[in-house]
């Protein structure tokens, strides 16, 4: 075994084939320390095969480099060793020793793997999706095909997502977002599970207690590395790169989510989203963490087409002040859409106006990712189910998790065999649907939701690595109401794309073509009544302001929003000669309506429910129904059924 002392780029980090050489870079922690090097092991029985140190002419700046020669890459694995301490590569391209899942490891005991593969991209390209054309769905690798009614054959895997491509295109799903599936160390006790993690999370201080499965995994990682217990086969990285291939070959989008701790300098943060650009071909990154310069990160270069989410940005910062960017990359991802309308959901006082609001605002220079549900609190269903949360599974005498949910249990705690209760829980779930879908910002929507999906009543399971957090299919069946609403729902709104806009509704009339882009309505047309203990309201989507991809306006849409426990009566505006209003789905259908009032046309809209009308060309109705009217009689096209 030979070694090159001469000096040589360093870059990258960690362990790198050059020809016929491996270069060793490692970055010192510890100034002034005494000995650093190398150990080499062997893969299949981990003896430890040779000792390495670094010479002091093998270092520039902190970073003490090594190439060595005459070894096998995909034989060995290595750690680096500083003043007797074993130290783990946190470049390290894959991680070897932390599998399975759940078993207890120290960092001492993982040793990183020196990937020898090519992948073959082969003409894979990034969808590059608008976050106007974009519905986002939230899920945990492991959780998300690890119970047995999942039906993959690689349960809790990037393979077992693989296999659900099809599904998730099914229910219109473009984008997925993937809680941490970086290497971490799930099971290791003590302080060292908790390092890294700042005061006041979810899960520190009990981590800190006990040894505890982390489930989610928001601790320090080795960033460099896709999980190998996520992995069905000993290659972690070449599966997630299969996935991702798969992913864009069908259009749809990879977000991973990234967990920074304050310790990481935002220089690092930096290197390790480009390296996950250029090496995994990943579509964006959701960041989470406190000061991460997040501004910074999104002017880089190269993540300039590359999704960025995080809680804020100063979009001015980013683009600077004046007009319009022609893509943008960066998005809102906050709890403020999600808490004002659950409360609207409710039926709560003085929420009418701020969830218009929610439902109509995109930022100027930014997306926005909006929700009702995500990993933490209540699933859509126990949203429903639950007026307080049940997390004693966790440990913690139920003191963990949020107490403010702003859920509604409907009636009852818990499951119930009472119909009236079923029932209303049902439109209550559909409600929050229509209101996730129907908004103008990019929805996302937590793994199971579309079908139902309960913890019960656990809004907290960072530790329930179980039939608890892990996603039960068979409520697919159970729930067949909701699943195939949802369905329905998600082609609706891509069927339409004045749902979906580039930009902020105006309110205003601004092609001079008889109707403003967004309007509201009350019990009489255009005057919208929004006092504080007001819960139903007319929106109107004029179609003329976008266009259909054959190029042919879009329909008028009218949202009758209806959260008040009693029914009311909406106005619908007159239309345009030749159009009528026609009922596309509501969540309950009233019952007949009244009689029309000059040129408009009421309708009933049940308590507690959501109606969708769009307009029709009258000579097309006429013409599906054989030249009749509904009464059977013959008709011509005489415009509007409201008497235009």
């Amino acid at each position: 075994m030979n070694t090159d002392y001469r000096y040589r780029n360093p870059y990258p980090l960690g362990a790198s084939i050059e020809g016929e050489k491996i270069r060793f870079s490692y970055v010192s922690r510890v100034p002034g320390a005494g000995s650093r090097g190398i150990l080499l092991y062997d893969r299949k029985s981990g003896r430890l095969l040779d000792k390495l140190p670094f010479s002091g002419g093998e270092r520039a700046g902190s970073i003490y480099c090594k190439w060595v020669s005459g070894i096998d890459p995909a034989s060995v694995t290595y750690q680096f060793y500083e003043d007797g301490r074993i130290i783990v590569d946190e470049y390290a391209r894959e991680i070897v020793g932390n599998v399975p899942y759940g078993k207890e490891r120290k960092s001492e005991d993982l040793r990183a793997g020196i990937l020898t593969e090519s992948f073959d991209w082969g003409d894979d390209r990034r969808p590059g999706l608008a976050y106007g054309q974009m519905v986002c769905y939230c899920l945990h690798v492991r959780g998300f095909t690890k119970h047995a009614s999942s039906k993959v054959q690689n349960r809790g895997t990037f393979r077992g997502i693989e296999e659900k491509i099809s599904y998730l295109k099914e229910i219109g799903i473009t984008t997925l977002e993937l809680q941490p599936a970086y290497e971490f160390l799930e099971l290791s006790g003590g302080e060292e599970q908790a390092e890294g993690l700042p005061e006041g999370t979810v899960y520190a201080k009990e981590l800190q207690r006990e040894k505890k499965i982390n489930y989610w995994g928001y601790i320090k990682g080795y960033y460099y590395a896709p999980k190998a217990s996520y992995a069905a086969s000993d290659k972690p990285s070449e599966e997630l790169k299969e996935l991702v291939r798969k992913l864009h070959a069908n259009g749809m989008e990879l977000v991973l989510q990234f967990y920074f701790p304050e310790e990481v300098k935002r220089g690092e943060i930096a290197d390790i989203l480009r390296f996950w650009v250029l090496e995994y071909h990943v579509d964006g990154f959701h960041l989470m963490g406190e000061n991460l310069g997040a501004e910074l990160l999104a002017a880089d270069p190269l993540l300039a087409d590359t999704k960025l989410w995080y809680y804020r940005f100063d979009a001015d910062a980013v683009y600077g002040r004046g007009g319009r960017t022609h893509y943008p990359h960066i998005a809102e991802y906050n709890d403020s859409w999600m808490y004002d309308m659950r409360r609207f959901l409710k039926g709560d006082d003085s929420t009418l106006s701020g969830a218009l609001y929610h439902m109509r605002h995109i930022p100027e220079k930014a997306g926005r990712i909006h929700y009702l549900t995500n990993y933490y609190g209540f699933t859509l269903a126990d949203l429903f189910s639950y007026d307080f949360k049940h997390n004693l599974e966790n440990g913690e005498d139920n003191r963990d998790g949020n107490s403010y949910n702003c859920s509604w249990n409907c009636g009852e705690e818990g499951t119930t065999r009472k119909m009236r209760i079923k029932k209303l829980r049902c439109k209550q779930v559909k409600n929050a649907m229509c209101l996730l879908l129907l908004s103008q910002s990019t929805p996302l929507i937590f793994m199971g939701d579309e079908f139902g999906n309960s913890q019960k009543g656990n809004n907290n399971p960072y530790c329930q690595d179980n039939a608890v957090a892990w996603l039960d299919w068979s409520r697919m069946d159970k729930n067949s109401e909701i699943f195939t609403f949802w369905k329905q729902l998600a082609a609706f709104r891509r069927e339409h794309p004045i749902l979906h806009p580039d930009r902020e509704f105006r309110l205003m009339d601004y092609a001079a073509c008889g109707y403003p882009d967004l309007s509201y309505h009350g019990q009489s047309a255009w005057k919208p009544r929004m006092d504080g203990y007001f819960r139903y309201i007319g929106q109107m989507y004029c179609g003329k302001y976008a266009q259909r991809p054959a190029g042919e306006e879009d329909d008028f849409l009218y949202v009758a929003l209806n959260m008040h426990w009693e029914p009311h009566q909406l106005a619908l505006p007159k239309l345009p000669r030749g159009m009528q209003w026609e009922l596309a789905f509501a969540t309950e259908e009233a019952g007949e309506d009244a009689d029309e009032g000059g040129s408009e046309l009421l309708k009933n809209i049940a308590p507690r429910s959501i109606s969708v009308y769009r307009s029709v060309d009258v000579a097309v109705r006429i013409q599906e129904r054989g030249g009749k009217n509904r009464d059977g009689t013959r008709r011509k096209a005489r415009g509007n059924e409201n008497g235009s």
